[in-house]
């Protein structure tokens, strides 16, 4: 196989691996959708944080993984009937410089970040039993 022909193949991979990642993210999106009832703010803090674990599997939390995040959780938000403005507000609010490069993020901060989000997006503060 010649280079360009190999080239095209790497192409024609790396975009059936950003489809599947799409489409993935997609299933998760609807699975993980708040009702609009009672309980939002908790739904909202749980897709975050199950959002937030996704994409540091899928990245291995390697350079830059935290802007990934914050596009997935800006495009989640927007899923569910959020502008695009106020979801990108909002995330950045709920992230605020806490995550880092080459570096996984805790299950504390993670359910911080999870339960920021819920309360800037609800203005209320997700039940937890514990």
């Amino acid at each position: 196989m010649g280079e360009p022909a190999a080239t095209a193949a790497k192409v024609v991979a790396s975009l059936l691996e950003w489809r599947d990642w799409l489409e993935e993210l997609a299933d998760r999106f609807e699975q993980l959708a708040p009702p609009v009832a009672e309980d939002r703010s908790w739904h909202l803090d749980r897709a975050a944080t199950r959002l937030v674990s996704v994409v540091v599997d899928r990245t291995g939390a390697e350079c830059g993984w935290y802007g990934l995040c914050h596009t997935v959780l800006t495009w989640f938000l927007s899923s569910t009937g959020m502008g695009p403005e106020a979801a990108r507000a909002a995330v950045k609010r709920a992230i605020g410089g806490r995550f880092e490069s080459w570096t996984q993020p805790s299950s504390v901060l993670v359910d911080s970040v999870g339960e920021d989000l819920a309360v800037g997006v609800t203005g209320e503060r997700p039940y937890r039993d514990c």
